[in-house]
């Protein structure tokens, strides 16, 4: 799951790679046609093909570094604009068609990445300006065509790769608020756990101490009272002992309606679809609280150990089957790969009278079986 950030951002820089290698055969493809053309001989040509070539090559570098935050501008962006500039100065006289300054485009989408957006609208204009002045001077191309044309590559072109960039932030912060919920929701739930504890033992601890007082003055005045208290201190000390192992074993009786409710919505914010087929009118409250421990552990599971995209919950009968793919390498039969959570819950199964097992399947997917006794 934690891996899923990072795959979006290298699928959207690939796709930026792939678009600036596109671009690239474009120009070269202008340099070629022009010198078939007899418009620029090949030095000439050579020349401006380094000059693409070299601009293009600074390019995947440059969008790795300001990906992630807006840096300031380094060396290889302005190595990068040089190039760029010698690219678009030897714009060949004879390109009556193409968009050879897209060159400098490229450029000013990259640079888009570091600079406000108010700086680069003017860094833009004055390319824009530049640029379809150049290109017209030495190519005798009418400069209004020249102008819309450089204008419209130069507002495509960086907001295409702005839009890219906000893409993959979106992505990254989607992320990191779904982790920053999930350790909020974990330390609400110590939170709560601590409160409960204090709530059940507070007033015993409290009544202990006195009683425990209380029978330490009265062991030399009367002993029989202090005997008597003494008993009292004793059966208070087993209720809240029977208390503690309630809570720590889980106190309040989970509802299975409720738990599966909740796993799908965990499951589902975490990428993984989920889906649920469940009979449970005829199970006792018992049984329903025991599969309820089983759907909670074992979507747990999911979660921790595998990078599933579909889950599916099916009880029946008070069986439940729990699948669900991806598995981190092979995985095991039985228990013995399994985490705390599911070797605690086999053990209350068959302390119930029903039996657990996990195991793969021939499809490569996860099973987990549950089933309580009738």
């Amino acid at each position: 799951m934690a891996t899923r950030p990072e795959t979006a951002k290298k699928i959207l820089l690939y796709w930026m790679d792939a678009t600036v290698a596109l671009m690239g055969f474009m120009l070269s493809m202008l340099v070629l046609t022009s010198v078939g053309e007899g418009g620029i001989s090949v030095p000439h040509a050579v020349a401006a093909e380094v000059c693409v070539l070299a601009a293009l090559a600074f390019l995947p570098l440059i969008l790795r570094d300001a990906y992630d935050d807006r840096p300031r501008p380094t060396a290889k962006l302005v190595a990068c604009g040089l190039f760029s500039a010698a690219a678009v100065a030897l714009v060949p006289s004879s390109v009556t068609a193409g968009s050879w300054e897209m060159a400098g485009s490229l450029w000013l989408s990259v640079l888009a990445l570091y600079l406000p957006l108010r700086a680069t609208a003017c860094v833009g204009a004055g390319l824009v300006a530049l640029t379809a002045f150049y290109v017209s001077a030495v190519s005798d191309r009418p400069w209004p065509s020249l102008l819309f044309s450089v204008t419209l590559s130069a507002v495509l072109l960086p907001g295409t790769m702005m839009l890219w960039r906000w893409l993959w932030w979106t992505i990254r912060e989607a992320y990191d608020s779904r982790e920053a919920k999930a350790t909020l929701a974990v330390s609400n739930e110590r939170l709560r756990f601590a409160r409960d504890l204090h709530d059940l033992l507070g007033h015993s601890l409290s009544v202990l101490t006195l009683k425990s007082e209380l029978a330490a003055k009265l062991a030399t005045i009367d002993a029989g009272k202090a005997a008597a208290e003494m008993a009292d201190v004793r059966r208070l000390a087993a209720e809240s002992l029977a208390e503690v192992q309630v809570a720590v074993d889980g106190y309040r009786v989970l509802d299975l309606d409720e738990e599966l409710a909740g796993v799908r919505a965990a499951l589902e914010a975490a990428g993984a679809r989920c889906l649920i087929e469940a009979r449970t009118d005829d199970l006792s409250p018992a049984a329903r609280t025991l599969l309820a421990w089983a759907v909670r552990e074992g979507a747990t599971n999911v979660l921790k150990h595998s990078t599933a995209t579909r889950c599916a919950i099916v009880i029946d009968g008070g069986v439940l089957e729990m699948r669900n793919d991806g598995v981190h390498g092979p995985a095991t039969s039985g228990l013995n790969g399994a985490g705390s959570g599911l070797r605690g819950l086999a053990e209350r199964m068959a302390a119930a009278g029903g039996s657990f097992t996990t195991a793969a399947t021939p499809g490569g997917e996860f099973l987990l079986r549950a089933a309580v006794p009738a």
